[in-house]
């Protein structure tokens, strides 16, 4: 069951995407959650300086979810959240993948699947040898994890016992054209990671107090690097696209889908039609 906010947010998503009319829609409603208890209460970073050298790194390494990342950093005032209109535009900084050095807030250019982690381990490393006490975060998806160097990654960040970096899993268990099982099954995905040196933890990915607990407790164990497999549903809180690998990634939104879409939050297009 979504809370209030994460139905608002999901609605300011859709206000997006009738602009843009294309998107990574099914991938943002999963980790909605996941970014937000991040960006609300886990994540020490300052909007006011994006590069404070003091801060926690958080690289959404599945970039093809941005909408999420976007509307939390114009929530937090990275970036003015008029911004938000120009998405996919010419004019605009916000493009269907987040890119480093243009986005204030983004701290990886990702997308292209399997990298964003091993950025993350580098980054870790980094804050060890410079005796930095900043943490790192990654967010990759379960279709992401077959990728050999999302596994290289994790053999090195279990090495150099990085308890300092976090992966998160979004386990929606949908790929872009079907699910997980049918195309690269992940089972025992809990037992992979521990093999790796990983300290384990699940939890249900949209319940905001759950996730916010996990995060609040890390590192899992000292001297491990984490992973906290999140529970998802690809397309969640639209009944219309979960787990409908036709939304991974949508162009050509028509009007009607939209009207759907809309009613089936249960709020109002726009923030005054409650």
């Amino acid at each position: 069951m979504l809370d209030q906010r994460s139905k608002e947010q999901r609605r300011a998503i859709l206000q997006v995407l009738e602009r843009a009319r294309r998107g990574h829609i099914g991938s943002t409603f999963s980790i909605l959650e996941i970014v937000r208890v991040l960006y609300e209460g886990i994540l020490r970073v300052d909007p006011r300086n994006p590069q404070w050298p003091e801060r926690d790194r958080f690289i959404l390494s599945k970039g093809h979810g941005c909408l999420a990342l976007y509307l939390l950093l114009a929530e937090k005032g990275f970036f003015p959240r008029a911004e938000l209109s120009r998405f996919c535009q010419f004019e605009g900084i916000l493009g269907g993948h987040p890119e480093y050095g243009k986005v204030p807030g983004v701290e990886a250019s990702t997308g292209a699947l399997g990298h964003g982690f091993s950025i993350g381990v580098g980054m870790a490393l980094a804050a060890r040898m410079d005796r930095k006490a900043w943490r790192v975060f990654v967010l990759v998806g379960d279709g992401e994890c077959n990728e050999g160097s999302i596994w290289e990654a994790a053999l090195s960040a279990g090495k150099h016992k990085l308890d300092a970096l976090t992966v998160i899993v979004d386990y929606n268990k949908m790929q872009s054209y079907g699910s997980t099982f049918e195309i690269q099954d992940l089972e025992p995905f809990m037992d992979k990671w521990r093999s790796f040196g990983f300290a384990v933890r699940e939890v249900p990915g949209h319940d905001v107090a759950a996730l916010e607990k996990v995060f609040r407790a890390l590192p899992v164990e000292p001297g491990k690097p984490s992973a906290v497999i999140a529970h998802t549903v690809k397309g969640c809180g639209m009944p219309a696209m979960e787990n409908n690998p036709e939304w991974h990634h949508k162009s050509k939104i028509s009007d009607e889908e939209f009207a759907q879409l809309y009613a089936e939050l249960g709020l109002g297009r726009k923030l005054n039609e409650q």
